[in-house]
């Protein structure tokens, strides 16, 4: 492909923010619409991120045949309906986490994308975040040796999308959120090694009030490499976003934290402009990031998309990849709830993670 990639944004949301400014970054792509139903909120976005095209309507978008592809950042229970039907108008597809809300959805874009000859790339920030780039690159150098147990925890207040507290929209709370950042992180730092089984607990401790999704979650996986690998979700706690990983190998151990050493201290009795909108109350102490969709890779993700796009490539993260996770997040629902370790393969009919818990 010889021309830029042109693309379509689907949402206007906070995630879509992120999404435009990180292709103001990319030389090879242009955005040229926007897709979002709330009556003027695609036009104010397109005018806010110079969009030449907005749209109410997803099918008068698909039918323009200067994109080439999409990016949905749409509620979780629609991601399904709109990659069928970016793939039946033959555009390649990004995909916001987590996939969607049920296998066999992911199963239906998964063979929807195939059969149309487009790609279906899964949008895993982390596997593009500069510290966490570095850190997998000293695990695979041998500077730790073998990884025997791999952690990550992101930990925040809340979501910044409304319908996450909706588990009928969302399909589960923070593990549904958040937990599919780290299920993805693991695979990618071991090799995409299968993963043996799944022992979770969560619970709903502070937000009973706003949802019945858990808020809370400690998820242990075991690799049939014998890796452990433990994530830590939150949306309980004040103060900005918490996001740290680490490798203990046989040869040594790394820890990286996203936010320290990127962010500036600070303390507030008002809570800071910027990051009351992007990330909770701020109100005391937080740490105020620069760069912060740099230093989570959202530009270098995009960038890699639109190479993918552009030059015929595999994608880093892709569609099966997006699979994987969501069958580790009824998983770790199925363990919560029954209290017992759970082995994969997993398979469920079940219509979103969340009826595994709450029965």
């Amino acid at each position: 492909m010889d021309k830029k990639v042109g693309v379509g944004l689907i949402g206007s949301g906070f995630i879509a923010s992120i999404h435009a400014d990180s292709f103001n970054k990319i030389n090879d792509a242009d955005i040229l619409a926007v897709m979002s139903p709330p009556p003027g909120q695609a036009q104010e976005f397109a005018k806010k991120h110079q969009i030449p095209k907005h749209f109410t309507e997803l099918d008068p978008m698909l039918a323009l045949e200067e994109i080439d592809m999409v990016i949905i950042g749409a509620p979780n229970h629609l991601h399904c309906e709109i990659c069928l039907k970016a793939a039946e108008a033959g555009k390649h597809v990004v995909v916001e986490k987590p996939l969607c809300i049920n296998m066999k959805e992911a199963e239906r874009m998964i063979e929807a994308c195939k059969k149309a000859g487009v790609k279906l790339m899964y949008a895993e920030e982390l596997c593009f975040t500069p510290k966490y780039v570095r850190l997998k690159e000293l695990l695979d150098e041998g500077a730790l040796g073998k990884p025997v147990l791999l952690k990550q925890s992101e930990k925040h207040d809340g979501p910044h999308a409304p319908h996450f507290w909706d588990v009928e929209l969302s399909g589960g709370g923070v593990t549904m959120d958040m937990g599919c950042h780290a299920f993805q992180f693991f695979r990618w730092l071991n090799g995409n090694n299968p993963v043996k089984s799944v022992y979770a607990q969560m619970s709903t401790t502070v937000h009973t009030d706003k949802t019945r999704g858990d808020d809370n979650g400690i998820i242990i996986l075991e690799f049939e490499n014998g890796v452990t690998a433990m994530a830590e979700e939150s949306w309980t706690k004040p103060g900005g976003m918490d996001d740290r990983a680490e490798i203990h190998g046989t040869e040594g151990v790394a820890y990286a934290d996203v936010l320290q050493g990127n962010s500036i201290q600070t303390y507030s009795n008002n809570g800071v402009g910027y990051a009351v909108e992007k990330a909770g109350n701020t109100v005391g102490w937080s740490y105020i990031m620069f760069e912060e969709n740099w230093n989570y890779g959202f530009p270098q993700e995009m960038e890699h998309f639109v190479d993918c796009v552009k030059n015929d490539k595999k994608p880093l993260v892709t569609g099966e990849d997006g699979r994987a996770v969501m069958e580790i997040v009824f998983a770790a629902y199925e363990s919560a709830g029954t209290g017992r370790k759970v082995e994969l393969p997993f398979k469920s009919s079940a219509a979103k993670p969340f009826d595994l818990w709450k029965r």
